[in-house]
Order: C-alpha cells, then sequence, then structure tokens
C-alpha cells in the first residue's frame, strides 16, 4: 500500500468519522453556529421608513438616533441592506393631492441620496441591481435601497414610473391606506367599498410600465382583487414588501392562503414583516389594552387626559398643538414604562418566536423559495427580540434553532428578493 493510498483511506476514516458525529445543539453551541452564519449571509431587510428631518448635515443616521435603523444600529445588529422607503400617504386625487405627493416623495429621494453621497458616503452606498449590493458588501459598506410605498405621487403622469426608477426606486406599491388612482387598497375590505373592482385603466398602465423599466411590483397594500389582476397582467414576479401569513392572523394586510399560491405560482416572494398587530393580533391586543389602561391611570395622576397615537392624530390641529406644549405624553409614556417593566405578570409582547412562526407557515405553503424577511421599522414595525436594527441577529438565532440550514437563512435574508429583482430587471431587459 503506497503512501497516497493511506492518506486517501485515513482522510475517508476521519470523513466517515464526523459525519457519524450528532450536530451539538447546546444553547452555546447554536449561538455560535447563528453567529457565524450571521456574519456570512448577506442580511436584507425590505421595509424601513424614513423621516427627511433624519437626513441634515446635524442631524442624519450616522449618529445613534432614537429611530429604529440608524448606521451605528445596523452595524450592531449586522444589518447589511436596509430598503429605505418613500412613503406617501393617501390624500385627494385631483390635481393638487397629486403634485404634494410628488413633492413628498422627491423630499424623500433627496434623502436618500444626501445620505449617500454626502452624509456618509464611506458608509454606505445605494445599491440598484443585486450585483450592486454584493460589491458594496464585499468594499465593508452597508447597503442603502430604494422602495416607494405607495404610486399616488406618480399622479396621472406615466412618465414618474421610469423617473422614480432612475432615482433608485427598485418596487413600489400602487395604493396604501385608501385607494389611489392606480388601485383599491386593502382597507376597502372593512366596509367592502370599492372604487376601481382592482386596478383602474391607468392602474394597469402603470403595471405595464413597472415591467418596462424593471421595477418589482408590491402587493403588501393593494386589495386582493389588485394583486389578482397585477399577477394576471404582468410578465415579471412580483413582492409583497411587509406581508405576513393570514391563517395565522386574520388581518386584510396578511395574504391568505390563495394569495400565497399565487406568490408561488408567479415565482415571487412574500417578506414575513416583524408588526405586531400583523403576527398575534391576540398577544397585541392584550397587552396594548393593558398597556393603555395604565398610561390612561398615570396620566389621569397627573391631571392630564392619554392619548393613543390613533387618537391623537384625529384631534383638531389647535388640540394637538395645546398637548405637545404642555409635553406630558412622553412623561406619561416614561413611567408606564418603568411600571411595566417592573411587572412579572404583565402580557407578553409578540415576539421573534411569532415572526419565526409565519415564516414556517409561509415556508410550509410556498417553499423557501418564496419567502423573505422585513421589519418596517420607524413605521410601526418592531417586536421584542427585533426592536430595531441592533437586534437583527435575533432573527437569525431563532431560524437556527427552528432547524434552517445555512443555505436556507441566506435565502431567507436576501437571496430569494434579490433572485426576484434580477427576474423582473432581466424580463424588462427582453421587452426593450
Amino acid at each position: 500500500m503506497t503512501l497516497k493510498t493511506t492518506s486517501i483511506l485515513g482522510c475517508m476514516l476521519i470523513l466517515f468519522s464526523s459525519c457519524k458525529q450528532e450536530l451539538d445543539n447546546s444553547p452555546e453551541a447554536i449561538e455560535k453556529r447563528a453567529r457565524d452564519i450571521h456574519e456570512r449571509v448577506i442580511t436584507l431587510d425590505t421595509h424601513c421608513d424614513i423621516n427627511v428631518q433624519n437626513f441634515t448635515d446635524s442631524l442624519n443616521y450616522t449618529q445613534d438616533l432614537d429611530t429604529q435603523v440608524t448606521l451605528p444600529k445596523m452595524k450592531a445588529g449586522g444589518l447589511d441592506v436596509a430598503w429605505f422607503i418613500v412613503y406617501t400617504g393617501q390624500d385627494s386625487l385631483n390635481l393638487e393631492g397629486f403634485e404634494k405627493a410628488y413633492d413628498n416623495a422627491m423630499s424623500k429621494f433627496k434623502a436618500i441620496n444626501k445620505l449617500v453621497t454626502e452624509i456618509a458616503p464611506d458608509q454606505i452606498e445605494l445599491a440598484t441591481t443585486s450585483d450592486d449590493v454584493r460589491r458594496i458588501i464585499k468594499s465593508g459598506k452597508k447597503v442603502a435601497m430604494i422602495g416607494i410605498e405607495n404610486g399616488y405621487p406618480v399622479g396621472l403622469d406615466i412618465a414618474n414610473v421610469k423617473k422614480f426608477y432612475d432615482l433608485g426606486g427598485r418596487y413600489m406599491s400602487l395604493s396604501h391606506n385608501g385607494h389611489s388612482q392606480l388601485c383599491d387598497s386593502n382597507t376597502g375590505e372593512a366596509d367592502d367599498e370599492w372604487l376601481h373592482n382592482g386596478l383602474s385603466d391607468f392602474g394597469k398602465q402603470v403595471v405595464a410600465e413597472m415591467n418596462r423599466v424593471g421595477m418589482m411590483i408590491d402587493v403588501s397594500h393593494p386589495s386582493k382583487e389588485s394583486m389578482r389582476q397585477m399577477i394576471e397582467l404582468t410578465q415579471a414576479p412580483i413582492i409583497a414588501s411587509h406581508s405576513s401569513a393570514r391563517a395565522l392572523c386574520d388581518h386584510s394586510r396578511n395574504l391568505d392562503d390563495e394569495q400565497l399560491q399565487w406568490m408561488k405560482d408567479n415565482g415571487g416572494v412574500v417578506q414575513t414583516v416583524a408588526f405586531r398587530s400583523y403576527l398575534n393580533t391576540e398577544k397585541y391586543e392584550a397587552r396594548n389594552e393593558k398597556s393603555m389602561e395604565i398610561r390612561r391611570a398615570i396620566a389621569d395622576s397627573l391631571g392630564h387626559k392619554y392619548y393613543s397615537w390613533r387618537e391623537f392624530r384625529v384631534l383638531d390641529k389647535a388640540v394637538q398643538d395645546s398637548i405637545r406644549d404642555l409635553d406630558y405624553l412622553g412623561k406619561v409614556n416614561d413611567l408606564a414604562n418603568v411600571k411595566i417593566e417592573a411587572m412579572d405578570d404583565f402580557p407578553e409582547g409578540v415576539n421573534v418566536e411569532d415572526l419565526v412562526n409565519h415564516i414556517d407557515y409561509l415556508v410550509e405553503k410556498m417553499g423557501i423559495d418564496h419567502v423573505g424577511i422585513s421589519s418596517d421599522f420607524d413605521g410601526g414595525g418592531g417586536i421584542a427580540g427585533w426592536e430595531d436594527a441592533s437586534e437583527t441577529f435575533n432573527v437569525t438565532h431563532e431560524l437556527v434553532k427552528r432547524g434552517y440550514t445555512e443555505a436556507q437563512i441566506e435565502q431567507l435574508w436576501s437571496g430569494n428578493l434579490l433572485r426576484v429583482l434580477d427576474k423582473v430587471q432581466a424580463v424588462a431587459e427582453s421587452l426593450k
């Protein structure tokens, strides 16, 4: 027997022996595996809202602001890619409304551009393709991408679709909360009132134009019928940028099993969202009710009335201003948080386990190729264990605990979404 043969046999015995060893599933070993995986895979969050006031020379994402996403938080949590959102709330469907919406959208495009070109070009760069993402991460920087939440700023000028694409927009939802000029919103389900019964004629043109330029169609906010018609018309895969499974949480912002099958057949991806009331209604409502009870009691003891965010936003502006002048809501919230923190019997919050329960369900229904992850940070998102970008590792940790492999985790965090982006851009090339 030659030395070479002996060496080969020895290697085979070592390999056979190592294969027979059981994987160490102690908590310490699982955490180490999760940290190694988290370091290697590209982590991508498809939905992070922004406020243009945080993109100035004196106040910006290089600082540890109280926002859920900043560059320090991204670095601390190992979040590689943040899709910053050009969001416009729904308003009147007239020329004045369209102009205001357009101006709002442009201010957010400019803010994101300022971050990557003036404020922190050494720390973060704008990507518009999957190749960009990989190149930027290899250089050691974080990645910014742009999604558009609500097609309302398009107005009635289809040229704005290409304009938004040229500014870096790589996905767009055709509505938000309320029917737009392009399509019906999921919010119509509450009273069964619809404006277009799906897509408007102009909305159908916008779908074709998004295919032509290479912009992903986002169906997280549009109605079910709007989504059905989009899938019927599109020549490219679509995404749901921040939605979860309706079978686990019956909210109109989530997708039912029929919609999940449509997404699978279309080749698209659902980005499971870390939004409390879209993950576990019972937990969310129990905790919110108890929290509100405590806050109202504290406010009453101080001689004030406590308003929830929903209650506050419908007050007259003069009343809102007077409450701001008194500046007591923040104090009430701080006192309530201290009290809640000390309570052993406070209702459990919606957490990372609830998020991964939805991921499990979506994977079971659609397959691993069609599921991703999003937060909706700074837009209402955030759950116990993933309250901001600095806690991003906890999602990977839970996935490893559930038995997902590194390859599967890579798909969930970025691979599936980037694959869809590649396909949408390939379709655009074929349509030239």
